[in-house]
């Protein structure tokens, strides 16, 4: 069983940064590939990010390459997104996922999802 808690939304400006943390409870979440996704009012939830357990090998969506940065310190148990350059089309409900598998960007593939945060970019 896998617990997971997102911070560090918030509003920003467009052109700002915001890093997001998502902290896991488990003693073998280092092993769990992690994901990072966003649903906007009125849209579907898609993919933003995602990293595999040990090593973390990434997976951007087009949208926030170059922009976003996944991240994951095993000792910590927690995971981070840092959002740069935002837009106001960045702005959603940021969800961090777990997946026993090689996570990826297919959202059905994450078992454990967080509760989500905020984060608003204003133009």
């Amino acid at each position: 069983q896998v617990q997971l808690v997102e911070s560090g939304g918030g509003l920003v400006q467009a052109g700002g940064s915001v890093r997001l943390s998502c902290a896991a409870s488990g003693r073998t979440f280092s092993t769990y590939a992690v994901g990072w996704f966003r649903q906007a009012p009125g849209k579907e939830r898609e993919f933003v990010a995602s990293c595999t357990g040990s090593g973390c090998t990434t997976m951007y969506a087009d949208f926030v390459r170059g922009r976003f940065t996944i991240s994951r310190d095993n000792a910590k148990n927690t995971v981070y997104l840092q959002m740069n350059s935002l837009k106001p089309e960045d702005t959603a409900v940021y969800y961090c996922a777990a997946a026993r598998s090689l996570g990826g960007i297919n959202s059905d593939e994450y078992k454990y999802w967080g509760q989500g945060t905020q984060v608003t970019v204003s133009s």
